[in-house]
């Protein structure tokens, strides 16, 4: 008989990790007869971590994630703030699974609130990576969010996206992120160098959210 069993995304491994993390570190506190200072959350957590790249309790595919924290728990002690990322994980990953709005819905209601909030929003103009240098933006400094038209035009199958959608930005990053998770959206970290406008980094977003490694995370959300 074959094994159907399907091998778990990126997605549904870094929300198990971190909602196993959490839940180990409150089964623990509650045999504590005082409440644990950071510093010793974040050992907790830190020896948690260790044991579980040991023992193999997560995929593969989130072994770097693991290996990132170890070091910064070590490093950093508690202001590697460990529980609050793993909150802000399992948070992020778990409110896109709920939510009502189609990846097309998503992508014009988050252009629509940028733009009446004040940010340069263009999303009619067609460009290409195949140009050497880095188009610039015509404006006053304010914050700004540019999407291809040929994308936005041609990588949704109605209100499906089938390929990974590049919008570029120049702002603050951390409103962005959580105005896309408002509206249902995981988006990638931004990448500076590989942005084909002058003073924006490029974000990514999948379909179904579903990216091969941890997304931006949203700070306030722990």
């Amino acid at each position: 008989m074959q094994n159907t069993t399907q091998a778990p995304t990126y997605n549904q491994a870094i929300l198990a990790l971190a909602e196993a993390g959490i839940k180990a570190l409150q089964e623990s506190a509650l045999k504590q007869k005082a409440k644990r200072t950071p510093a010793q959350e974040s050992h907790f957590l830190c020896a948690w971590m260790v044991e579980s790249l040991r023992d193999k309790r997560f995929p593969k595919m989130v072994a770097d994630d693991l290996n990132s924290w170890i070091r910064m728990a070590r490093s950093q002690g508690a202001g590697a703030m460990l529980p609050q990322l793993l909150q802000r994980i399992a948070t992020q990953y778990q409110q896109v699974l709920t939510t009502t709005l189609s990846e097309k819905g998503a992508i014009d209601a988050l252009i629509e609130h940028l733009d009446s909030n004040e940010w340069f929003v263009i999303t009619d103009t067609a460009f290409s990576d195949s140009g050497a240098k880095k188009l610039k933006l015509a404006g006053n400094g304010q914050s700004s969010m540019v999407i291809c038209e040929h994308q936005l035009s041609h990588y949704f199958d109605v209100d499906r996206l089938i390929k990974p959608l590049a919008i570029y930005v120049r702002g603050d990053e951390q409103y962005f992120a959580e105005q896309a998770l408002n509206k249902g959206l995981l988006v990638s970290q931004g990448n500076k160098k590989t942005s084909l406008i002058k003073h924006h980094k490029t974000y990514l977003v999948y379909p179904n959210n579903q990216l091969s490694e941890l997304c931006l995370l949203v700070e306030s959300l722990a």
